[in-house]
């Protein structure tokens, strides 16, 4: 199910690790962009007459306009399920408490007398958030995008969401009462690279945005890097990918469901297992076996991310391999499951977030740990860096650190939203480490 590679012994590299040896899905970004081009320069033409069209080629549905109705998102609001309720306000409260602390203060340095330097941070004036649909569900996307704009003070923004045929063309109605939950009044129902030009350049119904920033898939990104000298983007994001560093003392449970939370997502998502323990790698192969047979999404998704050229369990010979490795694979996220993992997450230099120790699941970054779960991708940090200052040579990193009591307070939480997204794989690697047994959230 899950391919091995082994780097033990004379097969480590003695110069250090090349990237290619390591497992990572192949994305032609760069052709993906002459297929975008003519969808971005029809909205650039047509605007909304284009996006209409766009939703019944791409999304099978006919609209008759892109903006949300103001009474489709409060009516979404009324009928959510009151756990998915409470589970939502309370991520965005997690969220507001992390992302407030970040809001950086105006700074000036007087460097002679009577001579100063001021650094002063503005918001940008309009956002355009992106929050994918098809496979699943995401109304963490919402909360992650619009949180952090809120807090930097962004005086205007708008969420898109792809239009969904069973919902008569609106955007899904979790989306929409998160978006409630958050203050959020203006919704479009466009998806894909025409969501990204309908920020960009603007359209009858929806005014351009300054930056567009959410996670998607290759046509997202390709459509980001094609209109980036038009509009701000945060970064091209690709599929999803997990790499857990674990010795001997990690659970095998704990890392198979963990594997698989992320592999759920897209048939390209990463999963990969860094280790020098083979009986490890054993038990967690076997592990994997259970578990997929037992949670869903398995031909169409688990089975195929899994089994990709961007999976795999890579074999070293000690810790300190396994950190070397672990840098130069550059996680989006990247979790912890060794001895001393506190000591051992502190020489970690390259990963979108950290997750440390058994009680701090990816799952929970997710949803309710008061991280962000937007993250970029290392490789591309360079590529899509803003103006050249200190900032620019630095990243912020969330470090994800809780209890098993921390956890255990909020793992109904996860599991709930886990389940509103369908993706049943993420609350299974929270329930794995309560004997499947999730306590009451408070």
């Amino acid at each position: 199910m899950i391919s091995r590679i082994d780097l033990r012994g004379d097969a480590f590299p003695a110069e250090g690790i090349d990237r290619d040896l390591l497992p990572r899905a192949e994305l032609d970004v760069a052709a993906a962009l002459e297929k975008v081009r003519p969808i971005c320069d029809d909205v650039h033409h047509r605007g909304t007459a284009a996006l209409i069209e766009y939703a019944e080629r791409f999304d099978g549905v006919r609209i008759e306009r892109v903006r949300v109705p103001a009474e489709a998102i409060t009516r979404a609001l009324e009928e959510l399920d009151p756990a998915v309720r409470a589970a939502l306000e309370e991520s965005i409260r997690r969220a507001r408490l992390v992302h407030r602390e970040q809001r950086r203060a105006d700074k000036t340095v007087q460097v002679v007398p009577g001579g100063t330097v001021t650094e002063r941070w503005v918001p940008v004036d309009r956002v355009g958030l992106y929050v994918p649909g098809g496979r699943s569900v995401y109304p963490s996307s919402v909360v992650m995008n619009v949180v952090p704009a809120q807090e930097a003070g962004v005086g205007s923004m708008a969420v898109s969401s792809p239009p969904q045929k069973e919902f008569g063309g609106l955007p899904h109605p979790t989306i929409l009462a998160a978006c409630a939950l958050l203050g959020v009044d203006e919704v479009y129902a466009a998806g894909g690279a025409q969501a990204v030009a309908m920020f960009a350049y603007g359209t009858d119904e929806c005014r351009p945005a300054t930056m567009v920033t959410g996670p998607g898939n290759i046509w997202v990104a390709a459509a980001k890097r094609l209109l980036k000298g038009r509009i701000g983007i945060d970064a091209e994001a690709g599929p999803t990918e997990i790499a857990i560093l674990a010795d001997d003392t990690a659970d095998p449970a704990h890392v198979a469901a963990d594997l698989i939370s992320q592999a759920e997502h897209d048939p390209l998502a990463a999963s990969v297992l860094v280790t020098d323990s083979e009986d490890l790698a054993t038990a967690v192969e076997k592990e994997l076996e259970t578990q997929v047979a037992a949670t869903k999404h398995i031909e169409d998704r688990i089975v195929p991310a899994l089994g990709g050229r961007q999976s795999g369990i890579v074999l070293v010979d000690g810790l300190e391999q396994g950190l070397e490795v672990v840098n130069a694979y550059a996680a989006e996220h990247l979790e912890i499951q060794t001895a001393d993992a506190a000591a051992v997450a502190a020489r970690v230099r390259n990963a979108g977030a950290i997750f440390v120790g058994a009680w701090s699941p990816v799952s929970l970054g997710d949803y309710a740990a008061g991280s962000n779960l937007s993250l970029i991708h290392i490789e591309m940090c360079i590529r899509d860096s803003s103006g050249l200052s200190v900032q620019s040579f630095l990243r912020g990193i969330h470090v994800v650190d809780y209890t098993r009591e921390a956890l255990a307070e909020v793992a109904g939480h996860v599991v709930t939203l886990a389940e509103a997204e369908d993706l049943p794989a993420h609350g299974a690697a929270v329930k794995a480490r309560f004997d499947w047994k999730v306590p009451d959230s408070k």
